[in-house]
Parts: C-alpha cells; sequence; structure tokens
C-alpha cells in the first residue's frame, strides 16, 4: 500500500511520544514492503525530503510562527496541506493516516481533496490531559478532536482504557475504534553499559540506591507525588539518590516542591536527556518510578522493562494493561505518596522478587510490543478502510 502519515513531531523533533511511535510504525511498516511517505514539519539542520531506512520524509516549511500555540497549529497546518498537495501529484496514495489532533486540518482537507480515506490515531484527549475543559484554547482542542474522530474513517487507540475513554467522551461507535498497543525497538536497549560510571556522573556513591523517574514535567505526569513520597522513602533508605529526567513547565513548581521535602539536596533535575542518557541511566538505576495520573499507554514503562529495572507505576489508564501487576512490576495508587513509597520498598527491599520480576517483564515485552506486531495490526485496519 501507498501510506501518506501525517504528524506533527519526528525525529529530530522529539517533543512526547508520537515521534517515536511515528518512526517505529513507519520504518516497520516499510519493512513489511508498504510505500510510507512521511509529511511532518521542518527542523533546524534537517533537510526538506530524506530517506530513513526506507521511509520517505517530507518536512513542510513553516514559515510562520506565532506565539499562541493554538494559533501557530493552524499556521503549520495550511503550509502542511500544501506540502502533501504537491507531492500528491506524483504519488496515488491508497489512505492517509493522521496522529493526533495538532495535524488534524490538514489530514482533514487532504482527505476530501484526494477522496482517499482516512485513518486517525488518538494519542491521548485535551480532556485526559488537562484532567476537564478549564480554558478556551482546551475546549478548541477538544472540538478539533471530536471533529477528526468523526471525519476518520477508523480511529486507533492504544489501550483498552482509551477506546473507552474516546467512545464516551466523543460518542464514538464501539465498533469504529480499533485498540493497538504501543511498541518499542527492543534492540536500541540491548547495549552494554557501566553501571557504576553512569552513577558515578550523577554523584551516586558506592552501596546508594538510585530512584530514577523519567517523563515530561507537567501535571498529568504526577512526579509531585514522587516527590513528596521522598521523604518517607528517605527513612527506610538515608543513602538513597533520586533523578528525574525530563523537561516542562511544572519543572520550576517541582523543583520548589523538592526543595520544600527537606531532601533538595538528594533530588537532580537533569532536564532534557538524549535517548542513549535515558537508556544508560535505566541500565543503572535500582528503581524506575511512573507516577502519572494520566497514561494512555506509558511507553517510559516498556522502556524501563527493556533495560531490565524493576518498575513501580501507578494504576491508571494504558499502564493497567502493561503491566501485571507483582509480575511484571509493581502498581501504586495514583496521586498517593504512601503507596509510591510502599512499591518502592517493595521492589527495594527484596532484590531476589525485583530481579525475578525484571525477567518476567523481558518475557512478555518481546511477546507483546513488537513494531513488526504492531504494524501487522495496523495494515489489518488499513485493509478494512480502503477495501
Amino acid at each position: 500500500m501507498k501510506v501518506a502519515k501525517l504528524t506533527w513531531e519526528f525525529p529530530p523533533r522529539v517533543v512526547g511520544g508520537i515521534a517515536r511511535h511515528c518512526e517505529g510504525l513507519a520504518k516497520a511498516l516499510v519493512q513489511q514492503n508498504h510505500d510510507v511517505h512521511l509529511f511532518t514539519l521542518d527542523f533546524p539542520g534537517s533537510p526538506n525530503y530524506e530517506e530513513m531506512d526506507g521511509v520517505k520524509v517530507y518536512r513542510a516549511s513553516t514559515e510562520l510562527g506565532h506565539p499562541n500555540f493554538l494559533t501557530w497549529v493552524l499556521l503549520f497546518n495550511h503550509f502542511l496541506s500544501k506540502r502533501m498537495a504537491d507531492v500528491s501529484q506524483s504519488f496515488d496514495f491508497d489512505l492517509l493516516h493522521v496522529h493526533d489532533w495538532l495535524a488534524a486540518f490538514s489530514g482533514i482537507s487532504f482527505k476530501h481533496y484526494l477522496k482517499k480515506p482516512m485513518v486517525l490515531t488518538v494519542h491521548s484527549t485535551e480532556v485526559g490531559r488537562a484532567q476537564g475543559l478549564h480554558s478556551p484554547n482546551s475546549f478548541s482542542i477538544n472540538g478539533i478532536e471530536w471533529w477528526a474522530t468523526y471525519e476518520a474513517d477508523r480511529v486507533i487507540v492504544c489501550s483498552q482504557s482509551m477506546k473507552t475513554e474516546i467512545c464516551d467522551h466523543f460518542n464514538l461507535p464501539w465498533d469504529k475504534v480499533d485498540v493497538i498497543p504501543n511498541a518499542i525497538d527492543t534492540t536500541q536497549y540491548q547495549t552494554s553499559v557501566d553501571r557504576e560510571m553512569v552513577r558515578k556522573r550523577y554523584g551516586v556513591g558506592y552501596g546508594e540506591k538510585l530512584i530514577l523517574c523519567v517523563g515530561r514535567l507537567v501535571p498529568q505526569k504526577g512526579i509531585e507525588y514522587f516527590i513528596r513520597a521522598i521523604p518517607t522513602i528517605a527513612r527506610r533508605y538515608p543513602e538513597a539518590k533520586y533523578i528525574i529526567v525530563g523537561e516542562g513547565w511544572s519543572r520550576d513548581i517541582l523543583e520548589a516542591e523538592a526543595r520544600a521535602s527537606g531532601h533538595g539536596g538528594k533530588i537532580q533535575f537533569t532536564g532534557f536527556a538524549s535517548d542513549k542518557e535515558v537508556i544508560d541511566l535505566m541500565t543503572s538505576a535500582d528503581v524506575l518510578v511512573v507516577p502519572s495520573i494520566y497514561e494512555p499507554f506509558g511507553i517510559v514503562a516498556l522502556e524501563g522493562m527493556a533495560t531490565g529495572v524493576p518498575v513501580v507505576a501507578s494504576q491508571v489508564g494504558g499502564l493497567a494493561e502493561v503491566i501485571d501487576h507483582d509480575r511484571t512490576g509493581i502498581f501504586v495508587y495514583p496521586r498517593n505518596p504512601d503507596s509510591i513509597a510502599w512499591g518502592i520498598d517493595r521492589i527495594l527491599s527484596d532484590p531476589d522478587h525485583a530481579k525475578w520480576l525484571t525477567e518476567n517483564a523481558k518475557e512478555k515485552l518481546h511477546k507483546a510490543y513488537s513494531w513488526e506486531t504492531v504494524a501487522m495490526k495496523t495494515v489489518e485496519v488499513y485493509r478494512k478502510v480502503v477495501e
């Protein structure tokens, strides 16, 4: 099939999980002999056109910026539409696949221009991310999301909890929505890492515990509840060090909370880290904490499972479907610092059990969360809309 994929973020523009999802899926589709043309935004230092492992990547020159995010989205969709229309003169696409609301305007216009079916992947919702609709922009984004799900011939989500959420919220027919989980390239995580050197680089000494948290610094990730759990953890493990990896608009608030905890000297915020650095840290950590209060899937949990670090995660959304409690990881209650502290202690107090959890997690990962499997399931959806 000839597939046109639309996404606002794609490497090297990596903001959240959409970029990695699109990269992994597009490459897997090419490996299964599909012709993938991916349209995205320009990025400093990146060419307007290139081929990445067989994926044809077209970057649209956005030309105009704007301080208001929603206005900027409308502007870049204009230039994205022009780029797609130009390329479509040379290719007869079978369908287009749009990722999330940010590319919805160009996707919907392109659908009607080409008179081809449209598949939409909903990675998360505004009402979920913001825990309600509280501003004019939120109501606008929510409306765009509804419009995109209405225009799509089929909708893909990454978990059963997301299917329930969007069907209830947008009044979608249950049989219009397909559940296909996320995946990761496990080979990327099978690297040799000098754990002691990595730990030393971050000031973690011999015999000290390294407790890691990775995620965007925004409210939906629940990192403030992890920070509030630290005084309880510190009473049992006074030698523990805490590293929080990620960037986001809540950083100043979270750093202030860390200082107020009385353990600010042991809590380190790294900001954005490269993929390699994240893998090094995960491989070197004693526990990975995923304290989200809203998580459509939770790909960071898969990354932790791939590196072999025991995972403690909130029992919410897609995380509740990725992890088997006390078999491949430990569940804790969301928004509950005492529960998070209990989960971390469950790992640190029983190293043999922690090792057993990581072995089970790797086994499950290889069976259920490969890009090859995700691509095959996605092609089944493509065939439904084309036929």
